[in-house]
């Protein structure tokens, strides 16, 4: 069996094998032509603007490789402001193995960044999987959760080693995030996932950790009862905290509600109050509850306009009055702890000023609301997709990105005043690729398009993004090949952002669309919930439409269509292959083939939003391309870490060992190490190489320029 297993000190594979032809199925959709020459490359003439060379699409020599690719993967983790002023953050390192590390701004203008937690910890969370909200900072003490043992740590930055404030259960059975510093009865309040008694049904509460200096207790329940709980937040007084929770079968985006609860002498909750999402006449999902300095609380929801708006309550009447209305998303989905879209610029009380980002029409914006007022300036920076916000006095921090510019944080400046409000200063203190400049020259630009779908009138949206290279052009006579990529979730969004694994294969003479298909987010709650019940349907003939509009547009070549995703996207891409024939090959990054396996053996956090998106029984196994491996007709890539809760190894295990035993190509690489996510440098590089080599030799009628040993293609090879 040719599945290849793949660990940080070794790799099985096979060698180079004879490129040979095969008949499949009842639909030919495969072509297996005598390869075209690969293209030859100097940068020297790419860089002095030489005349371009003419060579297949697919074949062009490109210099970000996937060594680049897998160096810049830098994700971020959570950004917070210390009492210095100065920003700390987590960011994940592929060349570490993908450890997460808390890092703080440098007290020098052009310092180099401060590590604060040692080598030996890594700054993660596992609650509900997906983590986010894995540390907190008050002043100069940090506290976070330590990704080998779950338990929660405080150091002080710049201090000695961390010191442990949760018990030790004997392993990651409890897990801590979300937490916030409570000063006033000097402790630690965050969500306890505790997983002693089911690891696929764990029990959530808010909890309260105690600093006890010498001593160390068990975490003090404030809240349980619900199925999910989420952003405990105290008010400057200390005398209230507000919270977001949710039951089965929602999720949180789908319906919520937000709680503001009173704290007894002893620090108990004695009274709680419904603030929104209790209303059975309304359906909302409240999130990112915040107290401003004065003691008021703001939050966001979806309520009757369908779209994420800020809002504020009035306590005295326990009502809640909108701040700014726009058809447009001023938060995103809570797939992760954390989340912060908005804060107050200005922590003396004096002002009004919020900053904050909204989304619409496929891009974000940032700007300033006077609350009080209700006046909305927007400002103008570089970043045309913004994710997280937070403050300080007359500045404050933003992570975002735009299409010439990568995942980044910058420090801005901003003048307030009643006549103008601007950003006066703009500047990145962090890049997760600060050496991206010098591939300028090879980056494609995405274009937002909008195509119609298969439902009358009705349309959905995708970032297209030309093959571009300045050393090298297709022929005239030749149209690109094209990898459609849907986004995983589903309940996600593709973002249109400068992303090196997009230009991986722009650059190299592929076309590449990242498509936004009914059920994705920033387009408010209807275009989200396209996909309630339809899951496996409208995100499979939305994809297609894609390709087939690129196609009739004279973009992309109508014989050379493939389709990649990971996670949820990975069952999109499978289910395209099993119910469509579209397209010619796909590559499925732990994907999802049996949908009834999936509800089994998933984690609490998503145990019935499948039902949502699926249906009934019926539509279960209808859905499932394991159920119809028969008409499969295409060649299929599969990789999967054996380390994954969400999605486990068997899903991919099973999709291939049906596909191989029908005839078709098909190859599986495992990672050990690897959960629902690739971390290690070297199995980012691997996974782009092979994906690129699988659909050159299969689909794409040229040879890459890029020296790559292939795995072996079970009944190709």
């Amino acid at each position: 069996m040719a599945v290849f297993t793949r660990s940080s000190t070794f790799l099985l594979a096979s060698p180079l094998l004879l490129h040979r032809a095969i008949s499949i199925g009842r639909r030919s959709c495969i072509r297996y032509p005598p390869r075209m020459p690969m293209a030859s490359y100097s940068p020297a003439s790419a860089a002095a603007g030489a005349e371009k060379t003419t060579a297949p699409c697919g074949s062009w020599k490109s210099p970000i490789t996937a060594d680049v690719v897998s160096g810049a993967d830098k994700r971020l983790g959570g950004i917070a402001v210390a009492g210095d002023g100065r920003l700390v953050w987590i960011e994940t390192r592929p060349e570490e193995g993908g450890r997460a590390v808390i890092v703080k701004e440098s007290e020098e203008m052009e310092g180099k960044p401060v590590d604060v937690t040692p080598a030996d910890f890594a700054a993660r969370t596992l609650a509900q999987e997906y983590g986010g909200g894995a540390f907190a900072v008050s002043e100069n003490v940090v506290v976070f959760s330590n990704y080998k043992d779950q338990r929660l740590y405080k150091q002080i930055i710049g201090g000695h080693s961390p010191v442990p404030l949760t018990p030790d259960y004997g392993g990651p059975v409890i897990r801590y995030a979300d937490g916030v510093f409570d000063p006033h009865f000097h402790r630690y309040l965050t969500v306890m996932e505790d997983c002693r008694i089911s690891s696929l049904n764990p029990i959530t509460t808010i909890a309260a950790v105690y600093f006890s200096e010498g001593h160390m207790h068990e975490p003090r329940v404030l809240l349980s009862g619900n199925d999910f709980y989420a952003y405990p937040r105290i008010d400057p007084s200390g005398k209230r905290m507000a919270w977001i929770e949710w039951s089965h079968p929602n999720m949180p985006w789908d319906k919520a509600e937000l709680w503001v609860g009173y704290f007894s002498e002893s620090g108990d909750l004695c009274k709680r109050l419904c603030v929104a999402g209790g209303d059975p006449t309304l359906v909302e999902s409240p999130t990112e509850p915040k107290w401003s300095s004065k003691g008021e609380l703001f939050f966001i929801t979806d309520r009757k306009s369908g779209f994420w708006n800020i809002y504020k309550w009035i306590e005295h009447k326990n009502e809640v009055v909108p701040m700014y209305e726009l058809n447009a998303e001023f938060a995103r989905p809570l797939w992760v702890f954390g989340n912060s879209s908005y804060d107050f610029v200005g922590k003396d009380g004096d002002n009004h000023s919020i900053i904050c980002s909204y989304r619409k029409s496929g891009r974000s914006y940032l700007g300033v609301l006077d609350h009080v007022s209700g006046s909305f300036t927007l400002l103008d920076i570089p970043f045309s997709d913004i994710t997280d916000v937070v403050a300080g006095s007359d500045y404050f921090y933003i992570s975002g990105a735009s299409a010439t510019h990568p995942l980044s944080i910058a420090k801005v400046k901003v003048a307030l005043d009643e006549k103008n409000t601007e950003a006066t200063g703009f500047s990145i203190i962090w890049s997760s690729s600060p050496d991206v400049s010098k591939y300028e020259q090879y980056f494609s630009v995405p274009e937002l398009i909008e195509f119609p779908t298969e439902n009358p009138g009705q349309t959905a949206y995708a970032y297209f993004y030309p093959p571009t290279n300045s050393a090298f052009q297709g022929p005239l006579d030749e149209k690109p090949p094209l990898l459609v990529k849907n986004h995983g979730g589903p309940t996600g969004e593709a973002r249109g952002i400068l992303d090196l694994n997009v230009q991986y294969w722009t650059s190299r003479g592929w076309a590449f669309v990242d498509v936004n298909y009914g059920g994705s987010t920033g387009y408010g709650r209807e275009y989200r919930e396209r996909l309630l019940g339809q899951w496996g349907t409208v995100d499979v003939n939305d994809c297609c439409s894609c390709a087939r509009f690129l196609v009739e547009s004279g973009k992309a070549d109508g014989e050379r269509l493939c389709i990649t995703g990971r996670s949820a996207g990975g069952y999109t891409t499978l289910a395209s292959l099993a119910f469509r024939d579209t397209f010619k090959a796909g590559a499925s990054l732990y994907g999802v083939a049996d949908l009834s396996l999936l509800r089994a053996e998933t984690h609490k956090f998503e145990s019935h939003y499948i039902d949502n998106l699926v249906g009934n029984e019926r539509a279960y196994f209808e859905k499932s391309p394991i159920n119809f491996v028969d008409k499969f007709t295409c060649p299929v890539i599969l990789f999967q870490g054996l380390d994954d809760k969400i999605v486990p190894p068997d899903q991919a295990r099973k999709i291939y060992m049906a596909l191989k035993e029908k005839g078709l190509p098909v190859a599986l690489v495992e990672y050990e190490g690897e959960q629902h996510g690739f971390c290690k440098a070297e199995n980012i590089k691997f996974t782009l190489e092979q994906q690129m080599l699988f659909l050159a030799r299969l689909v794409g009628n040229f040879e890459v320029a890029d020296n790559i040993t292939p795995i072996k293609i079970d009944n190709f090879d």
